[in-house]
């Protein structure tokens, strides 16, 4: 029987299927409380770029009509997508009036294997143009992180990550090119998975192959089946790892930006529960090359130069057009080259081989979020010197196509989430979600921001 006095806002993914597949809750009004919830909140946070409110009641309706939900593993699930991947019936922005695009005939692959595990799509959320930078804001609004609106949720998933942690949605899709889900996964406390090169379908901007789709999710749980789901597979369920050795490092990919106290508090609060878990935790550091930095950089200036192509240059902003200009110099002096990336893959995946490691532990970011202001509006040198201060240690394992995650570990002294990211060899994705279940399991974080509304359901 139904209890239409509860909310749905705050549950998580699988509780709201598990309650949709039995008759507890109906889809229907799980949209509504949390369309609801939106219209209350995201004046705010600024996570969304348009809703489909009055279709998604319809899809929902759907949903509680058919006669089977058991092969369903996201009944009735309220989902995001980042505007840069397809949603039919709407335009797909890419974070950018520039590159906005016409109305789509029809979704992305992702997108439609998330509606055929019966999620709705509750509408788009926003993005830093092109998806270029580590902070989401532009000319129509500045989207603020919920544990603390004075700074950015991160990018360039960060209205996906701002969705999530503030109840918005349960699970946002997003994708990562040098970051863009976990950095924003650290900044807001959430659990953010970038799998491995060709496990998931190619995004429509590939980067030179460096982006990959993936999941934002509050618990270990739902990234699971929202990773599964996107992988095309029945739910996967996870197995207590047996005793791992875990690469423990510090090193930074970029010369002179180091991990604050905070970040490295926080990768020995993770040794610490590795141990505790019966993993061996051994100091053993990556040695990223100059070459790698510089070549990386490269590619991220030739990759906006590329999400330009065709595109009035004068009607992007300032930083994305020294970004882009700055890839045509790239791109003509040979600076990107498959042959480097794959010898940087090579050697990575040599690391995990030659030191015998299962896994290896490294910050997530070297500092705090920066501020969140009209980044948008500040000169190219500006934004450069942010993002790779405050997040270096993500892209190396784009460009090496392994996989890797970032969980929550505890809080920084200022009250923001602090994490930690896992990197595993290829096909290693149910290995790290796994092991980030035992930190759930032993250092439990709070789901959402603390500021917004807490789960009101019981018995789900």
């Amino acid at each position: 029987m139904q209890d239409v006095t509860r909310s749905w806002v705050g549950a998580s993914a699988k509780q709201i299927a598990r309650a949709v597949r039995r008759g507890d809750a109906s889809a229907t009004q799980v949209v509504a409380d949390h369309l609801d919830h939106i219209a209350r909140v995201d004046r705010e946070l600024t996570a969304f770029r348009a809703l489909r409110g009055g279709e998604a009641i319809v899809e929902a309706e759907k949903v509680d009509e058919q006669d089977d939900l058991a092969n369903l593993p996201l009944a009735g699930v309220p989902v995001a997508i980042k505007e840069n991947t397809d949603v039919a019936g709407m335009p797909t922005w890419r974070g950018s009036a520039a590159a906005r695009t016409p109305v789509a005939e029809t979704d992305h692959e992702v997108t439609r294997r998330l509606r055929g595990a019966g999620a709705v799509i509750l509408g788009v959320t926003r993005m830093p143009e092109l998806g270029l930078w580590g902070v989401t804001d532009d000319e129509s609004g500045i989207t603020r992180n919920p544990w603390n609106t004075d700074v950015t949720p991160g990018g360039s998933s960060g209205g996906s990550a701002a969705a999530v942690a503030a109840g918005l949605v349960p699970i946002a899709h997003g994708n990562d090119g040098l970051g863009s889900i976990r950095i924003p996964a650290a900044c807001c406390g959430l659990v953010g998975l970038k799998p491995g090169r060709g496990v998931l379908p190619a995004p429509a901007s590939a980067w030179y192959g460096l982006t990959e789709h993936g999941i934002l999710a509050t618990t270990v749980a739902d990234a699971t089946v929202g990773f599964s789901v996107l992988a095309g597979r029945r739910p996967d369920k996870l197995v207590q790892p047996e005793r791992l050795r875990v690469a423990v490092s510090l090193n930074s990919p970029v010369a002179g930006v180091r991990p604050d106290a905070p970040n490295r508090d926080a990768v020995a609060a993770a040794s610490r529960l590795l141990a505790a878990a019966g993993h061996d935790a051994v100091s053993i550091e990556v040695t990223y090359p100059t070459p790698l930095g510089l070549r990386g950089v490269a590619t991220w200036f030739a990759a906006a130069a590329d999400e330009a192509a065709g595109l009035d240059r004068q009607s992007l902003q300032r930083r994305s057009r020294w970004h882009a200009r700055l890839g045509d110099v790239a791109r003509r002096r040979d600076y990107v080259r498959e042959a480097d990336r794959e010898a940087w893959r090579a050697r990575s995946i040599a690391f995990f081989a030659d030191n015998s490691v299962d896994v290896l532990l490294t910050p997530a970011l070297a500092g705090p979020p920066p501020a969140a202001l009209s980044w948008s509006s500040r000169s190219w040198r500006a934004n450069m010197a942010a993002n790779v201060r405050y997040a270096p240690y993500s892209a190396p394992w784009n460009i090496a196509g392994l996989p890797a995650l970032v969980v929550p570990v505890g809080l920084r002294p200022d009250g923001l989430p602090v994490a930690v990211q896992l990197v595993g060899p290829p096909n290693s994705e149910l290995l790290l979600l796994a092991v980030a279940g035992q930190f759930e399991l032993a250092a439990p974080w709070p789901q959402h921001a603390p500021t917004y509304p807490k789960l009101r359901v019981s018995g789900a």
